[in-house]
C-alpha cells in the first residue's frame, strides 16, 4: 500500500483548523451537536490512519466497517484519478463502459440466475430501492424486517431499521418488526443454536400469518446484522427463512450493505447460509467507500417484469463514472490479490482464537462471535446475569483505545472487531493487546 509518510511534513496547527472548521460548521449524523469533539484524520494507507500532526492509528473499525481494501489502495485511487481525467459525470441514461464493467463484475459473483443491477448513491437508498421493487413485483405493501437491525437512513429504509433510530423517524407506511435470533439473550428462551433457529422461524411464520401472507411483500434482513451485534445466524435459520417466503409467495431481501464483498470471508455472507434472496442490496465493501455508490442486484425474474413496464425510480448519480470505475478497480485488486480469502484465513487463524482467549482473561466479556474479519465482543457489567456494561464504561473504553493508538468500532455494550480484509496476523496481535490492556485497565 502507499499513502503520505506521516512522519513528512508534519503540522499540528491543520489538526487545529481542521477541528476548528468542523465544529463551526458541519452538522453530525446521529448525535448532539454541542458536545463534540471528532478526532482528526488526515491520511490513511492500508489498516492504519494519521492525523496532520502525524500520530497514527490501527483502524480496528474500517471507519463504518466498509475499507474492507484498506486505506488508499493504489490500484483503485489510480482508477479514480484516470476516470475523473477522462469523464468525470455522466447522466445514468447513457451507457458507459466502466457503469457496464462494474455491473458485470458484481453480477459475476452473485449466485446464477442474476444478471441485473440497479445502482445507487449508498445502501440506504439500496435498500429502499430494494423494496420498492418488492412491492411492485408482488403488488403488496408490506415489509417485514428484524428489530436487531439497521437499513438506512432514508424513508422506508429507517422504518425497516429495528433499532432505536426508526422510532424518531416513522413516516413510512407498511412495516412489521419480529425478533431475529441472538441466543446470548435469546427471545425465545432457546438453549442451543437448534432452538433459537427453529423457535425464530416459528415466530417469523406466526408474524407472516397473523399480518396476511397476502399482504406481505418482502421480508428484509441483514445477512449477518451488523450494527446490530455481528448476529451471525444459526444453522438453518436463513435457509428457513427462504422456505417461509417460498410458502407465501414473499420476496425475500438480504441486505449485504455491511456483510457482503468479503467482510464475512466470502464475497456474498450469505453464501455461508444455504440460501439464495431475490434481491441483494450492496453498498460499502463494492469499492470500499472510496466513492460512495451502492446497489441492488435483482434475479433475473424479477427483472424481466420490467421488459415492458417502467420501473420507477432513479437517481441522478445512478452508477456514476468514478463510482463505476472505483468498483472495477476494487474487486479486481481484492480477486487478484486474494483479499477475500485472506480474510477468512485471518479470522479462522488469527482472530477467532485471539478473542477467545481474550473472553478467557477478563469476567468483563460476556460472549465473542464472529465470522471473518467481522466479529463482535460482548462487554457485560456481570457474566451470570449477562447485564450489559453500562454506557459510561464504554465511553471510556472507547477513550481509552483512542489514546493506545487503535480506532475502535464501539456500540452499545459492544466492541466490534472489524478491521479492513487486508489486516495482517500481526495487525490482529497488536490490536487484541491494545484491547487486552484496555479491559485490564476498566474499573472493577
Amino acid at each position: 500500500m502507499t499513502g503520505t509518510d506521516p512522519s513528512t511534513g508534519a503540522d499540528s496547527s491543520l489538526d487545529a483548523l481542521a477541528h476548528d472548521l468542523d465544529r463551526a460548521h458541519v452538522f453530525h449524523s446521529w448525535a448532539a451537536q454541542g458536545a463534540l469533539d471528532p478526532l482528526v484524520i488526515a491520511g490513511g494507507s492500508g489498516t492504519r490512519v494519521w492525523d496532520h500532526a502525524g500520530r497514527t492509528y490501527l483502524d480496528f473499525s474500517s471507519q463504518l466497517v466498509n475499507v474492507n481494501i484498506g486505506h488508499q489502495h493504489p490500484v483503485v485511487v489510480r482508477a479514480i484519478q484516470e476516470q475523473a481525467a477522462q469523464l468525470a459525470t455522466v447522466a445514468p441514461s447513457t451507457a458507459h463502459l466502466a457503469r457496464g464493467e462494474a455491473a458485470k463484475r458484481i453480477v459475476a459473483r452473485a449466485p446464477e440466475g442474476f444478471r441485473k443491477v440497479f445502482f445507487t448513491n449508498g445502501g440506504a437508498d439500496a435498500n429502499e430501492n430494494a423494496i420498492r421493487l418488492a412491492r411492485l413485483h408482488t403488488g403488496r405493501d408490506k415489509v417485514v424486517s428484524a428489530y436487531r437491525s439497521y437499513h438506512g437512513n432514508t424513508g422506508a429504509a429507517i422504518v425497516s431499521t429495528g433499532d432505536w433510530r426508526r422510532v424518531p423517524n416513522e413516516y413510512a407506511r407498511g412495516h412489521v418488526h419480529v425478533f431475529g435470533p441472538y441466543l446470548y439473550r435469546s427471545e425465545f428462551w432457546a438453549t442451543t443454536p437448534e432452538q433459537e433457529s427453529e423457535r425464530a422461524l416459528r415466530h417469523l411464520e406466526r408474524v407472516v400469518q397473523a399480518e396476511g401472507p397476502g399482504s406481505v411483500a418482502a421480508v428484509l434482513l441483514e445477512s449477518v446484522p451488523g450494527t446490530a451485534g455481528v448476529l451471525v445466524p444459526p444453522p438453518g435459520y436463513l435457509a428457513g427463512v427462504r422456505a417461509i417466503c417460498d410458502r407465501y409467495g414473499i420476496v425475500l431481501v438480504l441486505d449485504e450493505v455491511m456483510a457482503g464483498f468479503g467482510r464475512t470471508g466470502r464475497w456474498f455472507a450469505f453464501e455461508g447460509h444455504d440460501v439464495v434472496p431475490d434481491l441483494i442490496a450492496f453498498a460499502k465493501g463494492v469499492n470500499s467507500g472510496y466513492v460512495p455508490v451502492g446497489g441492488v442486484i435483482i434475479s433475473d425474474e424479477i427483472a424481466a417484469g420490467f421488459d415492458e413496464r417502467v420501473f420507477p425510480g432513479g437517481l441522478t448519480y445512478s452508477g456514476h463514472p468514478l463510482a463505476a470505475a472505483s468498483i472495477v478497480a476494487a474487486l479486481d485488486a481484492m480477486e487478484d490479490e486474494g483479499i477475500v480469502e485472506n480474510a477468512r484465513r485471518v479470522g479462522d487463524d488469527a482472530i477467532a482464537p485471539a478473542l477467545a482467549e481474550l473472553a478467557e482473561r477478563h469476567e468483563v466479556v460476556g460472549e465473542v462471535r464472529g465470522d471473518g474479519v467481522f466479529w463482535a465482543i460482548e462487554l457485560v457489567a456481570d457474566r451470570a446475569t449477562r447485564e450489559p456494561l453500562p454506557d459510561a464504561a464504554m465511553a471510556a473504553l472507547k477513550k481509552d483505545l483512542v489514546g493506545r493508538g487503535l480506532l475502535p468500532f464501539v456500540q452499545d455494550n459492544r466492541i466490534h472487531v472489524v478491521p479492513p480484509c487486508v489486516v495482517t496476523d500481526d495487525e490482529v496481535a497488536e490490536a487484541v493487546a491494545l484491547y487486552d490492556e484496555a479491559l485490564a485497565a476498566l474499573p472493577r
